[in-house]
């Protein structure tokens, strides 16, 4: 083991030395490049992103145009660039550019004929350059550049560069999203709000919203993560933050890509993308193919998704757009961890060889855009999503297992499992639909400019649940234990106005949300109903009085629904629960002190009145949650990123990007009792949030020259608590118990080839093969382990 390690990093030292050795000999002659951006009728465009790409593919620097729509590239290599121009209303622009020969160009962009606001970020501005610096809360946003050449292996990867985000392993393959943001329990991601080019992802938002789907990361370009008040605009869950996936535009002109990617542990990664405009309707697809081993044994998953974007413009003023996309997963997967005794004699092993999960979403959106004015448009989305899962598993968590080998006859020990053991399907179908109207207008009272964003939704859930206990392992068939039906509606609004005065903006809101909850249990026929109203008002304030630097502060009411099963009895009766609330606060810097420099650190506390919280350990017939009462988090996030070729004008780049998070408060308040079956009565009142690691890390340190870009990458996180009670000695089934702190570090070299028109990559997760835990809610579940991959993509 300990060669393999020296190997490693001989290689790594010997590439880095070699690259800073061709970094220091001279390079090609320096030369500046300006231009303007201007649409159809010679109208400026602020605040349009312009990237330069070197050969087709290298990214060198992105610049914004100013308020006068210019923009200008200072000490570029002379060469042949890739100009790539984006603005929000605005088809991409893509051209090629020999700098050095040309000097200054003008851009036109078309209006209209791609447009769909999906940026949360620029969702009030309509893309104007005050966009970032007049949003009161913290916003983080993972762009294409980077999504792309950090080749991360899944959604949890890519999310780990997030500050205040901590993403917790399951399988090994990022198949269930365990998405925590300032201290929620990351389990099945309930108290995050998931969505997809501003659209609700998950299948039951308003009535059930642990996620057990997750699309491929190589569907989307780019990822924006918001915690602060401006999530009040995109409900119902605001207790925490929101994740919003945004899938590409269709391009302008014609383009193709191949992606072809092979490691260990049978790993396959397939993904071909074309898409282009023709006359008024503009066109992409994407398709991919995943499939390999997971991080135990006799674990294996199969993953298809197609996704299009059509859009079609209509007239002058409207157009539409139409998504439809589809998923389907074949995984053989347990659900149960290990025990104690089981995880030290081999961490990855599986008992279940018969556990299966079969999947699959349908998904379609059609969105239909109208531009009254330049500054006053209406946007209303209607969307249907279809999601069905069968999950045949012997055992829902490591302490259940005692209790199957005692009832059933012919299940007298361990090794019966696998071949007289009866086995539960877990059979699940949701339907949701929603229909939701916005309202964008931009206008002065006097020397008062307004941002005016107002909207509605109407959704409805519909889900129905089965379970079925099967005679032997095998089965996929058998006893129906439970028949359910569940059904949500909801209506909701929400106004917002951003005033803005001098250097300083005030944006103030309020959402209001109104779910009606209904049960039915067709095993006894009874029925149950009942409903809540929230207001959630939220208010932020920004000041741009230094420059390139803004100084945000705000505060929100989080609200998050309860489940429809657990206001609702099995029997049809009324639970006494509560929904979600909480008083979110925070207050930031974001600042560019130099040129190449670009920092952002926040202060949060999120005052929880009452968290819902589980008494039983996995869902079925018999999950209940109940009011868990006052809690408390608080701590601060830093991120940051260094570019030595902006800060010294040099042809090659040094860079490190940062994301740290301290998470020093997280405890139970109040008068509090553990929910642990038996201890009921033991005091938890200042104990720490399970799953809240105090300290969280990623950092990346990289270089690039021409055609070569590479990086190390670390993830550090701090130990955890598994249960309410703290317990530091594990106890046998492996559900209680410290999680160590744990370390990983990853590896990632990308190498163009213009004259083929493609990009080569390598790819080194967990180097050192490092096993930790990572969860314990169910028994303990390993880390991933070492993962070796290379790949070649071809564009064109």
């Amino acid at each position: 083991m300990l060669q393999k390690k020296n190997v490693i990093l001989r290689v790594l030292l010997s590439l880095l030395v070699m690259q800073l050795t061709v970094a220091m000999t001279p390079g090609q002659a320096n030369a500046g490049f300006s231009g303007r951006i201007t649409d159809e009728k010679k109208a400026v465009i602020i605040g349009a992103k312009v990237f330069a790409i070197r050969r087709n593919m290298e990214f060198q620097k992105i610049v914004v145009t100013d308020s006068n729509g210019d923009f200008r590239f200072a000490n570029l290599s002379t060469g042949n660039y890739q100009l790539v121009v984006e603005a929000p209303g605005f088809a991409d622009s893509r051209q090629m550019v020999e700098i050095g020969k040309i000097n200054s160009l003008e851009i036109v962009l078309h209006l209209i004929k791609l447009v769909e606001v999906v940026s949360i970020s620029s969702s009030y501005l309509a893309g104007t350059a005050e966009a970032l610096e007049q949003t009161a809360g913290s916003i983080q946003t993972i762009d294409k550049i980077q999504l792309e050449q950090s080749r991360v292996f899944n959604f949890s990867e890519a999310l780990r560069k997030i500050s205040g985000v901590n993403v917790r392993d399951e399988e090994g393959f990022g198949l269930r999203p365990n998405i925590g943001i300032r201290g929620t329990n990351p389990t099945r991601s309930t108290k995050v709000l998931l969505l997809e080019d501003g659209l609700p992802l998950a299948y039951a938002p308003y009535g059930d919203n642990a996620s057990y789907y997750h699309p491929p990361v190589e569907r989307f370009e780019s990822i924006e993560v918001q915690k602060g008040s401006g999530q009040i605009a995109f409900g119902p869950v605001t207790v925490a933050g929101l994740v919003n996936y945004i899938t590409p535009n269709p391009p302008e002109k014609t383009t193709f890509s191949l992606k072809l990617i092979g490691g260990n542990r049978d790993y396959f990664n397939g993904n071909a993308q074309f898409g282009g405009s023709f006359g008024k309707t503009g066109l992409i697809l994407n398709l991919n193919r995943k499939q390999g081993r997971g991080a135990r044994e006799n674990i294996r998953s199969d993953l298809n998704d197609l996704s299009s974007k059509i859009v079609q413009t209509l007239n002058q003023n409207n157009i539409l757009t139409a998504k439809l996309s589809f998923f389907k997963e074949d995984s053989k997967i347990t659900y149960s961890g290990l025990t104690e005794a089981e995880y030290a004699e081999n961490p990855r092993a599986n008992p279940f060889l018969n556990d299966s999960f079969k999947g699959w979403r349908t998904g379609f959106s059609l969105q239909q855009t109208t531009v009254l004015t330049p500054k006053i448009n209406l946007i209303t989305n209607f969307y249907h999503n279809y999601f069905s899962r069968d999950w045949w598993r012997q055992a829902s968590n490591s302490g259940q297992r005692p209790n199957r080998l005692n009832l059933e006859s012919d299940c007298l020990s361990i090794a019966h499992l696998n071949t007289t053991c009866g086995i539960e399907g877990r059979l699940r179908d949701y339907r949701t639909w929603g229909i939701e109207p916005r309202f964008n207008a931009q206008f002065d009272i006097g020397r008062l400019r307004n941002d005016l964003n107002l909207g509605f939704r109407y959704a409805r859930e519909n889900q129905e649940r089965i379970q079925k206990n099967g005679e032997w392992p095998t089965s996929r068939d058998g006893v129906i234990a439970e028949n359910n039906n569940r059904r949500n509606e909801a209506v909701s609004g929400f106004v917002q106005n951003r005033f803005l005065y001098q250097d300083f903006a005030i944006t103030a809101g309020v959402r209001i949300e109104k779910i009606n909850f209904g049960r039915l249990n067709r095993l006894n026929q009874t029925t149950g109903k009942t409903e809540i109203t929230e207001v959630i008002p939220g208010f932020g304030v920004t000041s741009n009085a230094f420059k390139n630097t803004t100084i945000f502060a705000g505060v929100h009411r989080g609200f998050a629904p309860p489940r429809t099963e657990d206001i609702i009895s099995n029997s049809g009766g009324i639970v006494d629960l509560e929904a979600e609330k909480s008083w979110n606060y925070e207050v930031g810097i974001r600042t560019r002190p130099v040129k190449g420099i670009s920092l952002e650190s926040t202060f949060f506390r999120n005052h929880y009145e009452n968290q819902i919280v589980a008494a039983s350990a996995a869902g079925g017939a018999g999950a209940t949650f109940t009011n868990g009462g006052e809690t408390l988090q608080q701590g601060f996030e830093f991120s940051g990123r260094i570019d030595s070729s902006s800060l010294f004008s040099t042809s090659y780049n040094i860079y490190l990007n940062t994301n740290y998070t301290n998470l020093f408060d997280a405890e139970f308040r109040g008068n509090r009792f553990s929910s642990i079956s038996g201890l009921s009565k033991v005091s938890v009142s200042g104990n720490r949030l399970p799953y809240t690691p105090k300290n969280t890390l990623n950092a990346s340190l990289g270089y690039a020259y021409r055609n070569l870009d590479m990086f190390v990458e670390s993830n550090y996180l701090g130990q955890q608590y598994a249960d309410d009670l703290n317990t530091v000695n594990p106890i046998a089934n492996g559900q209680r118990g410290a999680i160590p702190s744990q370390i990983y570090w990853n590896w990632v070299v990308n190498y163009k080839v213009e004259k083929l028109k493609s990009v080569f990559f390598i790819t080194a997760k967990n180097i050192f093969d490092r096993t930790f835990m990572v969860d314990r809610s169910r028994g303990i579940l390993p880390s991933s382990p070492r993962l070796i991959q290379m790949g070649w993509k071809l564009s064109f």
